[in-house]
């Protein structure tokens, strides 16, 4: 087998991240795939051959994240880090007009900080190998909706972030994209449903009885939405051509729909688009 390199993936316990940690594994990649949890690591290793190595990875830790730098670069020893996969991340979600202002910074903490302080502590052995970066961000990051407004504005940093790596790396012949996924089933769904209950029992009772309603009824349509989901197969495609192909794009919409709701929501004019998504949603 080929050897292809190593790859560094964040947020590999789980859904995208696990199943590109996998799918690499197989096509020859030496992959460092970042969990936050021993277990994690250990379920990883016996899906994986032994090129496999989890290493402890939180991105909102500086010092875990440079401990893991130190760690891929000393078992390199030399050897090519082909590339970065900026995956891991979280969804904060509620209304804007009572999110509390410590979960907004922590949304973009990790989403946003988190993913420059890891591509910044990997850049000096990628840009040895010329290897390049993959960010994960979301149809989020194009279309903002109700109650999604943290998440979205992490995502729409991030690809910010993405263009402008894009050029500043354009010397040293760094290739920077970004993925940007539509619904995927993944637990992240889940668990963010689970976060916003937490959240919701928090407000005032006056936040309910305003958007009571409005959040029921995204809610319903959100998990409508999330059980039509695409396949992870479908981000792992985009992010091995991106890692691989020898003319990258600079993004990949991908997941059922995505790229035609983004070409839709795009060509109407603001208030179009708004109508057209409340109604959607179920909303006045």
């Amino acid at each position: 087998m080929a050897d292809l390199g190593a790859v560094v993936i964040t947020g590999a316990s789980t859904g995208i991240g696990e199943a590109c940690a996998l799918h690499l594994d197989t096509l020859g990649y030496r992959v460092f795939a970042g969990i936050r949890k021993a277990a994690d690591g250990d379920s990883l290793r016996r899906r994986a051959s032994a090129r496999l190595t989890p290493i402890r990875l939180d991105i909102s830790d500086e010092t875990e994240i440079t401990v893991a730098a130190r760690n891929v670069t000393d078992a390199l020893g030399g050897a090519r880090l082909a590339g970065l996969i900026n995956n891991a991340g979280i969804v904060v979600s509620g209304m804007l007009e009572f999110l509390p202002l410590d979960a907004l910074r922590r949304q973009l903490e990790v989403n946003v900080i988190g993913q420059m302080a890891v591509t910044q502590a990997f850049l000096p052995s990628l840009r040895k190998a010329r290897g390049r970066i993959v960010n994960v961000g979301s149809i989020s990051g194009l279309i903002s909706g109700p109650f999604t407004g943290a998440y979205s504005a992490s995502k729409f940093a991030l690809e910010a972030l993405t263009d402008s790596l894009r050029l500043e790396l354009r010397p040293w012949n760094i290739h920077v994209s970004i993925v940007e996924p539509g619904f995927i089933h993944t637990p992240i769904v889940g668990k963010a449903m689970a976060a916003a209950d937490v959240l919701r029992e928090q407000l005032p009772a006056e936040a309910l009885q305003l958007y009571g309603p409005a959040v029921r009824s995204v809610r319903e349509a959100t998990e409508a939405e999330a059980a039509k989901g695409a396949s992870t197969e479908v981000v792992v495609k985009a992010v091995v051509h991106a890692l691989a192909a020898r003319r990258p794009r600079t993004r990949y919409v991908v997941g059922n729909q995505s790229a035609m709701q983004i070409r839709f929501a795009r060509a109407l004019p603001d208030r179009w688009r708004d109508a057209l998504i409340s109604r959607r949603l179920g909303l006045k």
